[in-house]
């Protein structure tokens, strides 16, 4: 039964049905909607930016067509670890992904370690294909959230803050929550502007990825401590994406402060300049040779 979600200090007041429509027997929800949307979105922006990062259209497609499966695989598999009590009696039932339960960083790191494989065989720097793909996982997960919010899912605990919302419990009362979703998607999203500014100033391939890591793990940690369907580490009480959050943006930041701070890169061996000078000293010789 569809109930209204609300924002009563905001004066807003909303009821969605999760299933968008039907074909026959066969329903489409607004979740898997969305879902595409902010892929499609994170996909046409990689197409456009590609070649400043010295990349092509070909290249993000098939590593695409690598990291997808990846992350989905790895989204069910890291749900499913960290939630087998529900799937102990019957482990076959690890494989209904149609019955929900994958977590977001199970698809990050199973999309970063196909790209990783891909770009080695491809012989392209991770770096550079880390960096556009960091950007467009921003853009992916800010716009994604928000099917959270139409199924009504993924919220913080009882609050009485502004930015309260309002949901109907199994009693017909309604009950007020810190709207996580929302938290994370205007995290991810202004982290994604700040980055795309900052990407055209960078100063070596990868710092983009890195300082992606460092941001949505912050965010992630701090956001995670306000939910109440959070994945737990065998039963210790310990929240894994908060930790692994937390941890992964310390490592991440401590990355790039090394970086900057002691090897002192320069633009000039961005994987894109580098091709430039080669294209341009191809060029030369070829001019050379012709006179």
């Amino acid at each position: 039964m569809t109930t209204p979600i609300t924002f009563p200090n905001l004066g807003i007041s909303v009821m969605i049905d999760p299933v968008a429509f039907t074909l026959g027997s066969f329903s489409v929800h607004w979740y898997g909607i969305i879902i595409g949307c902010g892929f499609l979105l994170a996909v046409l922006y990689a197409h456009v930016r590609c070649k400043q990062f010295g990349l092509t259209e070909d290249n993000i497609l098939t590593m695409l067509l690598c990291a997808v499966p990846a992350a989905l695989v790895c989204a069910r598999i890291y749900y499913v670890v960290f939630y087998w009590e529900l799937y102990r009696d019957n482990p076959i039932s690890a494989l209904y992904i149609w019955e929900g339960g994958i977590a977001i960083y199970g698809a990050v790191i199973g999309a970063v370690a196909a790209a990783w494989l891909y770009c080695r065989k491809a012989k392209i720097p991770f770096g550079a294909m880390g960096d556009i793909g960091a950007l467009g996982l921003l853009i992916g997960q800010g716009i994604g959230r928000w099917g959270n919010f139409v199924n009504q899912e993924a919220h913080g605990g009882i609050t009485d803050s502004f930015f309260k919302m309002g949901l109907v419990d199994s009693t017909g009362a309604v009950a007020y929550y810190h709207p996580a979703f929302l938290y994370e998607s205007v995290w991810n999203l202004v982290g994604f502007v700040i980055l795309h500014f900052y990407s055209k100033h960078r100063k070596y391939d990868g710092e983009i990825f890195t300082l992606y890591i460092a941001w949505y793990g912050f965010g992630r940690g701090l956001i995670e401590g306000l939910r109440t369907d959070s994945l737990m580490l065998f039963g210790t009480g310990i929240r894994v994406s908060q930790l692994l959050g937390f941890v992964s943006c310390a490592v991440a930041l401590w990355l790039w402060l090394y970086t900057r701070l002691h090897k002192k890169p320069t633009a000039d061996t961005l994987f894109v300049n580098r091709k430039a000078a080669e294209a341009a000293t191809e060029t030369e010789a070829s001019s050379a040779e012709d006179e």
